[in-house]
């Protein structure tokens, strides 16, 4: 796999919510084989929230190996440069540097669940929620402000989905 340069997506919510195992991450790594982070769909994972994901995928690989066998800052790399390194995209996203997108979020660590924060990894990784993040910018452009959508209406696009799944529903016989 490292040889061929196989891209692995691991999605640890998704794996528990469907019971199909642990992946061995920490043997995929030292073998040099890229693991990144993901949360599948919205079918097999429901929150699709990637400090959940982060959370899990640290977590699960301390109950394999021990503490700190994939550390914070592991998942953190996984769950940026790795996901962009997946999608082939490294050279665009996953970091902030010149030449690249300027993708980021900000998180506000004046909560008191995420305090005291001495290290940010460890923080963002078994501390903050998705509901933290104030601002998500994608290629420069604010797409979330203090929580809100900037650029569509969030009942309106729940709205959409319901009548979707009430089409798909209807077409299955359901």
């Amino acid at each position: 796999m490292a040889e061929r340069g196989v891209r692995v997506l691991h999605c640890p919510g998704s794996n528990l919510k469907l019971g199909s195992g642990l992946a061995p991450v920490v043997e995929l790594r030292a073998r040099g084989i890229s693991v990144s982070i993901g949360a599948d769909g919205a079918a097999c994972n429901n929150r699709l929230d990637m400090f959940d994901e982060m959370r899990l995928a640290a977590t699960l690989q301390a109950v394999r190996h021990g503490p700190g066998r994939l550390t914070a800052r592991d998942a953190v790399w996984m769950a940026t440069r790795e996901g962009a390194r997946a999608l082939g995209l490294d050279d665009q996203i996953g970091s902030l540097e010149p030449g690249k997108r300027a993708d980021l979020i900000l998180v506000d660590v004046r909560a008191p669940h995420l305090a005291p924060a001495p290290d940010p990894y460890s923080t963002l990784v078994y501390a903050a929620r998705g509901t933290d993040v104030r601002l998500t910018v994608v290629d420069g452009r604010p797409l979330v402000e203090e929580g809100r959508l900037t650029w569509a209406d969030p009942e309106e696009i729940a709205a959409e989905a319901r009548e979707a799944s009430r089409r798909l529903a209807a077409r299955a016989g359901l």
